[in-house]
């Protein structure tokens, strides 16, 4: 008997005409782990909610869902409640209590589980964890990653048999999002927990899951392991699905007639042993970086920190920016990276330091010399459409109809215009917000994680305008945990830690050097026969094939 199973499942929100999910009849088997995968308004986020009834949303609903061969409607609210967890994608969305151990123990206090019990199992999760001096931290100072652990931990403190989690990672750098990956496998393994997860970066999950279920336009277009997934996918008449792979498949598609399933490398070991196989040759086409040599702004040697009683939290920090650049600023959770563009913009103002704009030091925020997107882009939002956003933005900026006009089609957002901001998807949310910053004709673009939550195309398209305005003379200041992204559109890129900049370089010099925070297509191709490569769009720069 299957753990859980749906029939013929269907979800239409309210007021839509179209279903964001259509005929869904899939089961799971006790312990497997489940990467469901697709665009973004595939309907993976609505698939999840409708199994965790608590959180299902308002719409007309048709179809069956099984648990334990038992009707899901049937079933207790509390026993649903104990046997299937849910860890969100934006953790401060799932978190309600002051501090950790308030947190760990919420809720089991709702299930009525005993005192003692409850000392019992806090006792074995928080070791098993790790998480022991956190126990007594208020949870706003915890980093992103941690929040992420304790949410994790206070879900399997109730047991469940069944975790369902909704793009998990999205805003956990490189290291914590391979360390939260890590404990859901052990989960997984150790404990025999079933896992439902949805991701875009599919990188470290492919290689550990026994399935993976491909969705698309509300429909389930693939459902088997990984491998035979990936080889779908290659040769599926929407070419633009072909953006979802993972790094290393798409390289190993790109350079191989062998599209077997069988051969298909999923992991850096497996990458490596085919690498060996290529007949490769530099390629005469070589690319070049050249450094920017005008200083368009300078950081030079700032303090902060919101409270006198806390720690700084940029610490004599100095960053100079080159006109025409794109300089992405990568680092873990907590080390400053937001803070430090909010700095920039004059939002916060530094203790100590200077920010200087073409040799003369800032004293207030001005848009027009530097706009800032907020990794939030609902922040942005005050009106109940798109256009009514944008024509208010113009109007304050004096900008003429025929230069928003043109950033409408420039973006393709007409079809929008009409629609509440808020009922956007990320990626179509991302491109009202740069419009409305692009429309006060900023020298310096500040971007605040700008990929967080969008699929690869939607990525790709952002990638691919920004580029453009770079071109035309716009100058980027990025701060980004999303390493793929950085390494194919960035000129120049920077780490942060403790509160400053420890290193800065050429994209390619900088990821070639990392060990954490660079590409599995890096990974692979570092010290082998083959030209070292950072990305797969470089490859087919770099490498001519014999």
């Amino acid at each position: 008997m299957a753990l859980l199973e749906t029939k013929q499942l269907s979800f239409t929100y309210p007021n839509q005409n179209h279903p964001s999910l259509q005929n869904i009849s899939f089961s799971v088997n006790e312990g497997e782990f489940i990467v469901l995968c697709g665009p973004s308004g595939s309907g993976k986020s609505t698939l999840l909610r409708q199994i965790k009834r608590e959180v299902a949303p308002h719409g007309h609903l048709s179809g069956e869902i099984f648990y334990k061969g038992e009707h899901l409607e049937k079933i207790s609210p509390i026993q649903l409640a104990k046997e299937i967890g849910m860890v969100f994608q934006d953790p401060e969305n799932q978190m309600v209590m002051e501090r950790v151990f308030e947190e760990l123990v919420f809720g089991l206090e709702n299930i009525g589980i005993t005192t003692e019990e409850m000392r019992k199992r806090v006792a074995e999760m928080v070791h098993y964890f790790g998480i022991g001096h956190l126990l007594n931290k208020k949870i706003h100072e915890l980093s992103g990653g941690q929040k992420q652990t304790v949410n994790l931990a206070s879900i399997l403190l109730m047991e469940p048999k069944l975790l369902l989690l909704d793009e998990p990672t999205a805003q956990l750098d490189p290291v914590a999002t391979k360390e939260f990956i890590e404990l859901i496998k052990r989960m997984n393994e150790e404990f025999g927990i079933t896992v439902i997860i949805t991701e875009h970066q599919l990188d470290e999950l492919l290689p550990i899951a026994d399935r993976v279920i491909v969705m698309e336009e509300g429909k389930i277009i693939q459902d088997g392991p990984p491998r035979k997934v990936v080889s779908f996918l290659k040769d599926h008449e929407n070419k633009r699905i072909f953006s979802y792979l993972p790094s290393l498949s798409r390289l190993y598609l790109t350079y191989t007639n062998d599209i077997s399933s069988s051969q298909l490398p999923l992991t850096v070991k497996e990458g490596k042993r085919w690498i060996k196989s290529l007949s490769i040759e530099p390629s005469k086409n070589m690319e070049s970086y050249e450094k920017n040599v005008r200083e368009i702004l300078s950081v030079k040697d700032v303090d902060f920190q919101y409270d006198k009683y806390t720690a700084r939290i940029l610490d004599r920090l100095s960053l100079k920016v080159y006109e025409g650049e794109w300089l992405a600023v990568v680092g873990a959770n907590g080390t400053g990276k937001s803070t430090l563009l909010k700095v920039i913009a004059l939002l916060e103002s530094p203790q100590r330091g200077s920010v200087i704009f073409n040799k003369k030091k800032m004293k207030k925020p001005n848009p027009n010399l530097i706009g800032y997107l907020p990794q939030n882009p609902k922040l942005a939002f005050i009106h109940d459409t798109v256009i009514a956003e944008l024509n208010d933005i113009a109007k304050k900026n004096k900008v003429e109809t025929s230069v928003l006009d043109k950033l409408i089609t420039y973006f393709r957002i007409e079809k929008l215009l009409n629609q509440h901001p808020y009922d956007l998807s990320g990626g179509e949310m991302q491109k009202v917000a740069l419009i409305g910053v692009l429309l006060s004709s900023p020298k310096i673009l500040l971007l605040d994680e700008p990929t967080k939550g969008l699929d690869p195309e939607a990525k790709r398209e952002i990638g691919q305008w920004l580029k453009e305005l770079q071109k035309q003379g716009l100058t980027i200041v990025m701060v980004s945990h999303d390493i793929e992204f950085a390494a194919t559109y960035a000129t120049r890129c920077a780490m942060m830690f403790q509160g400053s900049i420890t290193v800065e370089a050429p994209t390619r010099d900088f990821f070639k050097g990392n060990t954490f925070y660079t590409t599995v297509v890096s990974r692979i191709t570092r010290d082998s026969h083959v030209p070292e490569i950072v990305t797969v769009e470089e490859a087919k720069i770099k490498w001519s094939q014999k």
